[in-house]
């Protein structure tokens, strides 16, 4: 249910942007007196603006961007509605799916389906925290070379759950202390920022996968003290 809802979300996440993309372009384009009063707004304000707007046939150039601007304009609206009811049901969905999840600090309902989704579709492949690592695109690869000894990004596996473990990591540099400690620790060691993320990304794939087969009893993150 998770996965199919957030196709559909993706879908109209897509459209609505195209819709508000189109619509500033015509913005910018259109007769003078029409430019003059939409040019300025916010988004929340245009699409608001231009939804009201008042027109009737296209008899002229005026008449024809104010119908192509309310037309897009109300798509927007009828768009955002739909991503609305999308949103409170996966909300439903991912509580009632993974309650544990979603108590993770950090962890949203949109990181917690992209991760369910994963495991979900590819039960067969959670043997082990390093398998769903490797699913996720959180693994290291090897990367070295000569004397030097490094891992480098993994471009493969799921990217909606690398990026959901990404937003994770993102969410607790923010706000939690232990892992700005421990980013800034490995950046000392020698690594850049982004091989400093891509374990970061690493443990919190080890946390998910933990509470995803019911041992929730590891600490959050399970990162070494710096």
């Amino acid at each position: 249910m998770i996965r199919v809802l957030r196709v559909a979300r993706a879908s109209a996440m897509k459209a609505r942007t195209q819709a508000i993309n189109a619509l500033k372009a015509l913005v910018v384009t259109a007769p003078e007196e029409l430019r003059e009063q939409l040019r300025t707004l916010s988004t929340v304000r245009l699409v608001k603006t231009a939804a009201e707007l008042e027109s009737g046939a296209a008899t002229d150039p005026s008449a024809a961007a104010k119908l192509a601007v309310r037309l897009l304009a109300r798509r927007y609206q009828a768009l955002t509605a739909e991503i609305m009811t999308l949103d409170a049901e996966l909300d439903r969905l991912t509580a009632t799916a993974a309650p544990k999840l979603l108590a993770r600090f950090g962890i949203g309902s949109d990181s917690a389906g992209a991760l369910l989704v994963a495991a979900g579709g590819n039960p067969a492949r959670l043997r082990s925290d390093t398998a769903f690592a490797m699913l996720c695109g959180a693994s290291p690869l090897e990367a070295s070379s000569g004397k030097v000894r490094r891992h480098r990004l993994n471009r493969g596996g799921d990217r909606q759950a690398n990026a959901a473990l990404y937003r994770i990591v993102v969410a607790r540099l923010r706000h939690d202390q232990q892992t700005r400690d421990y980013l800034a620790r490995r950046i000392r060691e020698g690594k850049s920022k982004k091989e400093a993320i891509r374990c970061l990304k690493r443990y919190v794939a080890r946390e998910v996968f933990a509470v995803l087969r019911g041992n929730a009893q590891l600490q959050p993150a399970a990162l070494p003290s710096p």
